[in-house]
């Protein structure tokens, strides 16, 4: 079993990807902005530092699937709220499939060591 420290780091590495990714890497114009361009190097900075913890105990495969499943949909629906950039139909259905996919992954897929 993986300790909670591990999965406790996939969450703040999914946290700062959602932050660094959905917001400042947006508000930042292409990086033609200064304030918003650090803020975001240094989020992203700071999520693959807690990927790295994670995956210490937790497979690669497993992590990252889960770090950029999570992310993208918690980008979307940032995106959503902050940026009023609603998904169509298509974009939704594919955000269900990711999300299927996490959980098959995270509860039946199996990394022999």
């Amino acid at each position: 079993m993986k300790s909670l420290t591990s999965y406790i780091f996939l969450l703040a590495g999914i946290c700062f990807g959602i932050i660094a990714n959905g917001y400042f890497l947006k508000v930042s114009e292409g990086f033609t902005k200064f304030l918003p361009s650090i803020f975001g190097i240094i989020i992203i900075l700071l999520a693959y530092f807690s990927l790295s913890k994670a995956m210490e105990e937790i497979p690669v495969g497993f992590t990252y699937a889960t770090y950029g499943s999570l992310t993208t949909i918690g980008v979307t629906i940032l995106a959503l709220f902050r940026f009023n950039q609603v998904p169509n139909i298509y974009a939704i259905i594919g955000i269900i499939f990711i999300l299927i996919g996490v959980i098959l992954v995270n509860y039946f897929g199996n990394v022999s060591t």
